[in-house]
């Protein structure tokens, strides 16, 4: 399986500011609930990203923000109408900011399906690692996230397998954020957000 690389910004590729990214919450009507973990997403990724400045200086924060901000955007439409939320969100992305890397966080938010390599792939693997620290709008272990997980979408057998599959993943995403960062982040407070 060929991977895909982490997108350079380009000139002209838009990254949204936190105002612009809720203009376009409102647009696409998300739900207050969904707004709290959207922020609480794009707070973690925008923290982990501070934690590392050294390491990651061409990271960009701000994009890292507003894909967290906008990764559950198409949310909204699926719970109604039914569709995956994440390819669906990618297109909204794409349309309103013509910045591919920002599409790609949010298509790949649920699961990244080509090999973890933080180094290669990070802000998908950032914003994957983010959401699945958010709890709704509280910041949890993948344990207890991944509990309610199993809980709320488990509802067979495949779902069940697609959900391990997803843990596991996040586990790999938190250990190697964590080796490269050097800070055991299962661990790590956050300041004041009360993580596990």
């Amino acid at each position: 399986m060929r991977t895909l690389p982490n997108f350079p910004l380009q000139s002209g590729w838009k990254i949204p500011t936190e105002n612009e990214c809720k203009k376009i919450w409102s647009i696409y009507k998300m739900p207050e609930h969904i707004q709290k973990h959207s922020l609480l997403v794009g707070n973690l990724a925008k923290e982990i990203i501070k934690l590392g400045k050294n390491k990651l200086s061409l990271i960009n924060e701000h994009l890292a923000y507003a894909s967290g901000l906008l990764h559950d955007i198409g949310k909204n439409y699926t719970i109604k109408h039914g569709g995956a939320h994440s390819q669906l969100g990618a297109s909204i992305v794409l349309s309103h900011f013509l910045n591919p890397a920002l599409a790609q966080a949010v298509l790949h938010h649920v699961y990244w399906p080509y090999e973890v390599n933080i180094k290669k792939h990070f802000l998908p693997l950032l914003i994957i690692y983010s959401d699945k620290r958010a709890k709704h709008d509280k910041l949890v272990s993948i344990e207890e996230r991944f509990e309610d997980l199993f809980i709320r979408y488990g509802t067979s057998q495949q779902k069940i397998e697609l959900i391990k599959k997803s843990k596991i993943q996040a586990l790999a995403i938190e250990q190697q954020l964590s080796d490269l960062l050097e800070v055991n982040l299962s661990a790590y407070s956050f300041n004041c957000w009360r993580m596990v």
